[in-house]
């Protein structure tokens, strides 16, 4: 998917968390630097901006996957993830969330998410 820089599951169970066994952090330098890169037109998707520890392996997210991980704390559900990052991002709401949708379902299936 193409960004630009714009400035289910569970019976009533809809609010993301990440896993609190998942030691991370946000690599704030890397990420002003992909937005730089993002801004310039850049292609910057395998950029890691957030780096997950999990059973002693160290794992990237890029920045749209670095920015629905911060996005899951508990308090939004997946709609309303897709809402923040409609304010960041210039691109088409249906394809946005389809991209969110995959990329949480995988974060599901590896327990690195729970709905809360």
């Amino acid at each position: 998917m193409n960004l630009k820089r714009k400035g289910r599951e569970g019976e009533g169970l809809t609010l993301l968390e990440r896993n609190p066994q998942i030691v991370w952090r946000n690599e704030k330098r890397r990420e002003e630097k992909v937005l730089q890169g993002l801004e310039a037109g850049e292609d910057v998707a395998e950029h890691g901006t957030v780096i997950l520890m999990i059973s002693g392996m160290m794992h990237q997210l890029n920045l749209l996957g670095g920015m629905i991980w911060n996005l899951c704390d508990g308090s939004r559900d997946e709609e309303q993830i897709v809402d923040e990052l409609l304010k960041e991002f210039a691109v088409e709401r249906e394809l946005l969330a389809e991209d969110v949708a995959d990329f949480i379902q995988d974060l599901l299936k590896r327990d690195w998410l729970t709905y809360g």
